[in-house]
């Protein structure tokens, strides 16, 4: 591998931006930086390449230009793919392109020799932070790397210019570890023009057998770390106890076969996304969210932007979202109990759940993608001159 810097183009901002999420895998990693790409391109002057695992046909309708890098499926979860870094055919493109900017999503060994690279090239990288690693080895069990894996990301994200983090809950995490150089808050935004109240459905809920009841809704990828163990101990207890309500599960994942068996009596409409998607939120009335692996909590805050009252996790995805007793409430994560006696109290008192949603979207307001994107396209001129201003 030479370490010879590429010729400069025409194009002033080259970004290359490399992921191990974009078009394989419908999460709120790849959809976030879909819409990131999407945002850039229409600026003067900017050019985008993405660089990341790819399978036959995605189910993201990817934006940009991709650039696929060989990869592997992960072992146990096929829906996820493990990068093997920069092959000859990668850099021959990273070559061709010749960015001016590196943007690393992923820490993974292609996020590595992407790294390396830009390093080797003397061109300045950037970083954004959207897996909450820790919280994920306790959840598999795998609490004894945790050590390694912080100083794994100290050594990382000590080379880069600028690291990107979706709310100040996360930074903080971030700081304890010895993480503080260049860190810049990035948080995401919702589309309030397609996620709001006036989406609600009367028709869409008789068509999902939903009838009067309050429906208590649940939104994300079916995978266990997203709280559903929560969610299907709720669901059963407020069974148990009659509480008039009815439950709904919208999306798709390993865990929908077990979790349709636990819960005979939820609506599950699998994955869904647009204007369907923005309808089921508005048509439910209650959103419950446990988990505690986020590190901002895109679906909480679409939930808000519909006009429901959200019970989360107290944990980093939900702390910057949720005024707990104003918008929602946050809950010890796990504690059964006190998620139980949240959605109870919201599904039984419509005045409370109305003015509490109120509270919700008036909330959301404050993040509109526009801004929240723009923001993003001033940070990479600040990384191209050398500005490593502590903004958190």
């Amino acid at each position: 591998m030479t370490d010879s810097v590429p010729a400069p183009s025409s194009s002033p901002k080259r970004v290359a931006l490399f992921t191990g999420a974009y078009n394989h895998i419908a999460d709120g990693v790849s959809l976030t930086l879909n819409r990131l790409v999407r945002h850039l391109e229409t600026k003067e002057h900017v050019e985008v390449r993405v660089f990341a695992p790819t399978v036959e046909n995605p189910p993201v309708d990817h934006a940009g230009t991709l650039i696929p890098v060989p990869s592997i499926s992960a072992p146990g979860r096929s829906e996820y793919r493990l990068s093997l870094g920069i092959t000859p055919s990668v850099r021959r493109a990273l070559d061709d392109f010749a960015p001016t900017l590196f943007h690393i999503a992923t820490p993974d060994i292609l996020g590595y020799h992407a790294l390396r690279t830009a390093q080797s090239w003397h061109v300045p990288v950037v970083a954004s932070y959207h897996t909450h690693f820790s919280s994920y080895l306790r959840y598999y069990r795998l609490g004894w790397l945790e050590r390694a894996v912080w100083a794994y990301l100290r050594h990382f994200y000590q080379k880069c210019r600028h690291t990107y983090v979706p709310s100040t809950a996360m930074a903080n995490i971030l700081k304890d570890h010895g993480i503080t150089d260049g860190l810049h808050l990035w948080q995401r935004g919702v589309e309030t023009d397609r996620f709001n109240p006036s989406r609600r459905s009367d028709e869409w809920r008789q068509q999902h057998d939903l009838d009067d009841r309050p429906v208590l809704a649940f939104v994300s990828r079916l995978v266990w770390e997203k709280g559903l163990h929560v969610f299907a101990d709720v669901v059963r207890r407020l069974e148990d106890e009659n509480v008039p309500h009815q439950s709904l599960i919208v999306g798709d994942g390993p865990a929908r076969a077990e979790l349709e068996e636990k819960l005979p009596n939820t609506v599950f409409t699998g994955y869904l996304e647009g204007t369907e998607l923005a309808t089921a939120y508005a048509s439910s009335d209650v959103f419950l969210f446990p988990s505690d692996t986020e590190t901002f909590g895109n679906v909480t805050l679409e939930a808000m932007a519909s006009g429901l009252p959200t019970v989360c996790a107290d944990a980093v995805g939900s702390r910057d979202l949720v005024v707990d007793g104003t918008t929602g409430h946050l809950c010890p994560p796990d504690d059964t109990d006190a998620f139980t006696d949240a959605v109870r109290h919201l599904l039984t008192d419509a005045g409370g759940r109305t003015a509490m949603g109120e509270a919700a979207l008036e909330r959301a307001q404050d993040f509109r993608w526009e801004a929240i994107l723009s923001k993003m396209n001033d940070y990479y001129d600040a990384a191209l001159v050398g500005d490593t201003t502590f903004s958190v």
